[in-house]
C-alpha cells in the first residue's frame, strides 16, 4: 500500500474518489447531483427542493455523482492538487503545527512537486479565518518591473505582438511567493521556517515517483522544454518524456530551496537567487533588475465579504477580481429560486449566465491595483446597484454582451493552483498561487531549478483588447512600472454563524471565479455534498467571447435547445477548474475534503 492509500485508510476516507480516478477522461467530467433536502444546511432547509435538486440533469451525470463522498476527518484536514504535497501538510499538522504553518509548507512542496503551477516563481493570494472571528487577506501578487511600459507588447504600429507576454522574460513579473509564505508564517506561524520547507527539499533532492496525473501536466510541455537545455535536462528523461512510475529528481531547485531555509526572504530577493533571476533576464532581453527584487513588497488587507443567504462569504480583495466578482454574482441571483428550479435546469442557467455577463463586465471595467486605482467596491456591491443590475436581466432571452457595458460609466481611471487547509482549532486557510500559464514562460534562470511566471499577461497589452485568458480588459489595468495585475484567483472562505462552512478556490484563469462560485451555489442552493459540488460539471461565461463554455454532462439536449432558443451559444470545455474544497458539517463538526477528479495525482487528507 502507498503512502498516499495508508493516509486515506487512516482518515477513513471512502474510495469513491479513488474510484473516479479510475476512469476515463470524458466520464470523470460527467459528475453533477444533489442530495435530498433533508440533508441542505440550516440554512437552506426553508427554501429547499423536496426532492434531490438533479432532476434536470443527463440521467449519466446523475448516475456518476450517486456515489461521490467526501473524505472525512475529526481534527485537520488539507487538500491540494497533488497528493504529496497534501500529505506535506498534513503532516505538520499531525506534529503540531497551525493552518498557517501546513499552508506555507504545502505552497513550498507544490513548488516541487506540482511544478506547472505550485511556485516560487510566481505568486498569489491567502484568505485566512482565525477561530476568534479575524478574517485577514494576504496579497503577494506579482508586480510589473520598473521598466515595465504600456506598450511594451506592441509593435510600432501599436499592435499586439503575440507571444510576447507569455513566452518571453518581458513577461515575467517579480515573483512574490516567497515573500508572501514568509510573511505569512512569522505573522501567524509557529513552525521555523528550516522545518515547513524541509519535506520540500527533501522531495526535490531525492525525488518523486510520478503518477499518471503528473504525467499527463507534464506531456502538456514536452516541446518547449526541449527548446531548451537546462529545463530538458530536469524535465526530459534524456530527451524523452517522463512516464508514470519513473522519478524526478530535482537537485538544483533543492538548492534553491537550502538557500531560502537558511537565509529566509532576503535570499529570494537580495541574494544569489535574485543575480542569477536578473543575469537571466537581462540574457534574454528581459527587464528584470535588482531593484525590482530590492523593492518588492507584500500587503495585508481586508477581505471582501458578502451575504448569500444567511451565509458569508469571505474572499480576495483587489487586485484580485475574484472576491467582488463572485459576491456580484451571487447576490445578483440571490432572489432566484435556484434551488427549486436545480442544477442543470433552463432556469437557473439561464440567470447564472446572466449574472455573470454583468458582473465581468463590471470587473474588466473598473477593477484593478488598489496602489493605482479606485476599486468602487461599495458600489458594486451595493443593493441600490445590484438591483438596477438585476433589472435588466430578461426572463426569457439572453442579452447580448454586445449590449453590456460597465454599469457604472466610465471608470475612474488552468495554469494556476488552489489548496485549503483546516486545523484543529478552527483556523482556515485558503490559498491560491500561479506562474499563469502552465509553467509560466517554460524557462528557468542558469541553475535556479524552478520555472518563472509570465503574469505580465494578466495586465492589458493593449485597453479593449483580449488577453491570453480572452478578457477584454480597459486602462485601469494597463501596463505601468510596479503595478500588481488584475488577478481571477479567488481563495474563499464560507461562513456559517462566523464559522467555518466552507473553504473552496480553484485554478483556472478567468474560469476561477465560475468554479468558486458554482461550488458554493451547488452546496448552498442545491444540497450537494461537498464532493459531489466539486465533481459537477461546470459552466463559465465572461462576458466576452459572448459564449457559455460547459463540460460534458451539464446539460441535457432539451435544456440546450431550449436556452439556444433564447439566444445562447454553447461551445463545449472539456475541463473547467480544478477546486480542492473543504466543508464543516454544522451538526457533526466533522472536516470533509474534496479533490477535484480534474486533478487525478491531487488528494484529501485528514485526521
Amino acid at each position: 500500500m502507498s503512502d498516499r492509500d495508508t493516509a486515506q485508510a487512516q482518515t477513513g476516507s471512502n474510495r469513491a474518489t479513488r474510484r473516479h480516478r479510475s476512469l476515463p477522461g470524458w466520464q470523470c467530467h460527467l459528475l453533477a447531483a444533489a442530495i435530498a433536502a433533508c440533508c441542505l444546511p440550516l440554512h437552506a432547509r426553508d427554501a429547499a427542493p423536496k426532492a434531490p435538486a438533479i432532476a434536470n440533469a443527463p440521467a449519466a451525470t446523475q448516475a456518476a455523482l450517486a456515489k461521490a463522498r467526501p473524505v472525512t476527518a475529526r481534527h485537520g484536514m488539507v487538500v491540494s492538487a497533488q497528493h504529496l504535497a497534501t500529505l506535506v501538510g498534513l503532516d505538520i499538522l499531525k506534529q503540531g503545527g497551525n493552518a498557517i504553518d501546513a499552508a506555507v509548507a504545502v505552497g513550498y512542496a507544490e513548488a516541487v512537486v506540482h511544478p506547472c503551477c505550485g511556485n516560487i516563481g510566481g505568486g498569489g493570494f491567502m484568505t485566512i479565518h482565525f477561530k476568534d472571528g479575524r478574517n485577514v487577506f494576504l496579497d503577494f501578487r506579482e508586480k510589473a518591473p520598473l521598466k515595465a511600459t504600456p506598450a511594451m507588447f506592441q509593435d510600432a504600429k501599436g499592435n499586439l505582438v503575440p507571444g510576447l507576454s507569455t513566452d518571453t522574460w518581458l513577461g515575467v513579473g517579480v515573483p512574490g511567493t516567497v515573500m508572501g509564505l514568509d510573511a505569512a508564517l512569522k505573522k501567524y506561524g509557529t513552525m521555523p521556517l528550516q522545518q515547513v520547507i524541509a519535506p520540500a527539499i527533501k522531495l526535490a533532492k531525492q525525488g518523486y515517483v510520478l503518477e499518471q496525473g503528473d504525467v499527463n501536466i507534464l506531456d502538456d510541455s514536452v516541446k518547449d522544454f526541449a527548446k531548451y537545455p537546462n529545463v530538458a535536462a530536469i524535465f526530459l528523461d534524456h530527451g524523452k518524456p517522463y512516464v508514470a512510475g519513473q522519478r524526478l529528481v530535482q537537485t538544483q531547485l533543492a538548492h534553491t530551496l537550502e538557500q531560502i531555509a537558511e537565509g529566509g526572504a532576503d535570499a529570494f530577493y537580495k541574494g544569489p537567487i535574485a543575480r542569477k533571476l536578473v543575469a537571466a533576464s537581462r540574457a534574454n532581453h528581459g527587464i528584470l533588475s535588482m531593484q525590482d527584487f530590492a523593492d518588492y513588497t507584500v500587503q495585508w488587507d481586508k477581505p471582501v465579504q458578502c451575504d448569500y443567504r444567511g451565509y458569508t462569504v469571505v474572499s480576495a480583495p483587489p487586485p484580485s477580481s475574484g472576491g467582488v466578482t463572485v459576491c456580484m454574482i451571487l447576490k445578483l441571483v440571490e432572489p432566484y429560486a435556484l434551488g427549486q428550479w436545480g442544477y442543470g435546469s433552463p432556469e437557473s442557467l439561464h440567470y447564472l449566465v446572466e449574472a455573470e455577463r454583468r458582473a465581468f463586465a463590471d470587473r474588466n471595467t473598473y477593477l484593478g491595483d488598489p496602489a493605482f486605482v479606485h476599486n468602487p467596491i461599495d458600489r458594486l456591491l451595493s443593493a441600490e446597484h445590484l438591483d438596477k443590475v438585476r433589472a435588466t436581466i430578461q426572463t426569457d432571452k439572453a442579452t447580448p454582451s454586445s449590449e453590456i457595458r460597465g454599469s457604472l460609466g466610465q471608470p475612474e481611471g488552468n495554469h494556476t493552483t488552489h489548496y485549503s487547509v483546516m486545523d484543529k482549532d478552527g483556523t482556515a486557510v485558503a490559498v491560491t498561487y500561479t506562474i499563469n500559464y502552465l509553467f509560466g514562460i517554460r524557462q528557468i534562470a542558469g541553475d535556479t531549478g524552478f520555472f518563472l511566471n509570465d503574469e505580465m499577461d494578466d495586465l492589458t497589452g493593449k485597453p479593449g483588447e483580449a488577453n491570453g485568458a480572452g478578457l477584454v480588459q480597459g486602462v485601469i489595468n494597463q501596463v505601468e512600472p510596479g503595478k500588481r495585475p488584475l488577478s481571477s484567483m479567488t481563495p474563499t472562505i464560507v461562513l456559517r454563524d462566523g464559522k467555518p462552512f466552507l473553504i473552496t478556490g480553484s485554478p483556472g484563469s478567468a474560469t476561477i471565479i465560475s468554479t468558486t462560485m458554482e461550488s458554493i451555489v451547488n452546496v448552498i442552493d442545491y444540497g450537494m455534498n461537498v464532493q459531489q459540488a466539486i465533481d459537477a460539471p461546470r459552466m463559465h461565461h465572461q462576458w466576452y467571447p459572448d459564449v457559455v463554455y460547459v463540460e460534458p454532462g451539464l446539460v441535457t439536449p432539451q435544456t440546450r435547445k431550449t436556452l439556444e432558443s433564447m439566444g445562447y451559444t454553447f461551445k463545449l470545455r472539456h475541463s473547467i477548474g480544478a477546486d480542492e474544497a473543504i466543508m464543516v458539517d454544522p451538526e457533526t463538526g466533522l472536516l470533509e475534503g474534496a479533490n477535484d477528479p480534474r486533478r487525478p495525482a491531487g488528494l484529501a487528507a485528514g485526521y
